[in-house]
């Protein structure tokens, strides 16, 4: 699949399913535009994975959602459930090492963990989860 410029608009549709790396940037990001050409690559080698760039002087409201504070950022997705934030520029193999990471994952587990940790944390604050 090629590169996605991810927006509000299109964010939810983007990350509904499947696995999804986004690549939170801005133009004036010299270490940005090291991973770009990376990132880029990437995504040709992995053409059944969304490759999404989120341009954080545009879509400001995405990169506050994800309380973005270095970039870039990759963010990595899988069926809706947010994975990991790395800040900085990974290179290509490690890239990829963590794609196929991504790839291993049984997500019934990880939904699994993600709701025993919403009802720790909501039983830790008295509400319901």
């Amino acid at each position: 699949m090629a590169l996605v410029q991810v927006t509000e608009a299109n964010f939810e549709e983007t990350i509904r399913e499947g696995i999804v790396l986004l690549d939170f940037w801005a133009a004036w990001c010299g270490p940005c535009r090291t991973f770009g050409p990376i990132f880029e690559a990437a995504a040709e080698r992995h053409p059944d994975i969304v490759f999404g760039k989120i341009d954080t002087e545009a879509e400001q409201g995405l990169a506050a959602e994800f309380r973005i504070q270095a970039i870039p950022t990759l963010v990595v997705i899988r069926d809706g459930v947010m994975l990991a934030a790395q800040p900085g520029a990974l290179p290509a193999a490690a890239l990829d090492d963590l794609i196929g990471k991504v790839r291993e994952l049984d997500m019934d587990e990880v939904r699994r963990k993600v709701d025993e940790q919403q009802r720790a944390a909501a039983a830790s604050t008295g509400k319901d989860a």
